[in-house]
């Protein structure tokens, strides 16, 4: 009565882990996104499952759900792969989880491949705080509104993109964010003809414009923190007299502006008394 929501290579074969030949070795029912692919990884593996392989992707994971849930309730162990990395992180698989959480069911995981992961790690940006979005929008409205809503995202932002749609989503992002924003777009992550290319996304849009093939994720720093603007002398008294009026002395006036502000106390001192 265990649901193992396993990572798959993203790539290369050989990423793959002991642990996840094992538990697809041992499956009492193998969930997949694409059975043809998952057979090939199983002979990659040299791995004969003892138990039964079902499909389970983005048109039937509706109906599959109760299917699979009444499995783990009888008692045997679901493990749920997709073609590539980790369920349910856009691909199939939350619906199974949510519904075995809710019903008392065991969930784990065997960790692995991830191309978020991968892509931070080789992208050269920040990656102390980063948010991943998946993928955009296909319509250019909507989409140009969705970056619109990153534009002040602090975080540096990861987002899976089809190939076709890669040039006119680099040129979107430039729009909404400029074209001097940092960025990074890593294509076929881990396989023979991996390629990441760092730079401004003007940069990354006129490389993508001929094209681009494989799978591609793209990493972009997040947006810089905003200046303060700039206060001159007649500013700052006006606020000092503000706070006076308010009913501070003057003292506690300066000190007040100098914490709203940001600005050392002895600037703020001196335009109060200039």
């Amino acid at each position: 009565m265990t649901l193992v929501v396993a990572a798959t290579p993203i790539g290369n074969r050989a990423d793959a882990s002991p642990r996840l030949a094992t538990e697809l070795a041992d499956a009492g029912v193998i969930a997949a996104e694409d059975t043809r692919r998952v057979r090939r990884l199983l002979a990659d593996l040299g791995v004969k499952p003892s138990g039964r392989l079902v499909s389970y992707f983005e048109a039937n994971e509706q109906q599959r759900t109760p299917q699979l849930l009444e499995a783990l309730e009888a008692g045997e162990r679901v493990v749920l792969v997709t073609d590539a990395g980790m369920p349910s992180v856009s691909d199939p698989g939350y619906r199974l989880v949510a519904a075995a959480v809710g019903a008392g069911v065991e969930v784990t995981a065997v960790p692995g491949p991830s191309a978020v992961l991968t892509a931070l790690a080789v992208s050269g940006l920040p990656v102390d705080r980063f948010c991943f979005e998946g993928f955009l929008p296909r319509k250019a409205a909507e989409r140009a509104s969705r970056l619109a809503d990153l534009r002040d995202e602090p975080r540096t932002m990861v987002f899976f993109e089809a190939p076709h749609r890669t040039a006119a989503t680099l040129d979107a992002m430039a729009e909404a964010f400029s074209g001097n924003r940092p960025a990074a777009v890593c294509r076929e992550l881990t396989k023979t003809h991996e390629e990441v290319r760092r730079g401004s996304l003007e940069e990354m849009t006129a490389w993508a414009a001929d094209g681009v093939r494989g799978e591609v994720t793209i990493v972009v720093q997040g947006a810089p923190p905003a200046q303060p603007p700039e206060l001159d002398d007649a500013a700052l008294r006006l606020l000092v007299a503000d706070a006076v009026a308010s009913g501070r002395s003057k003292k506690d006036a300066i000190t007040a502006v100098a914490a709203e502000t940001g600005l050392p106390r002895k600037t703020v001192y001196a335009a109060a008394h200039r």
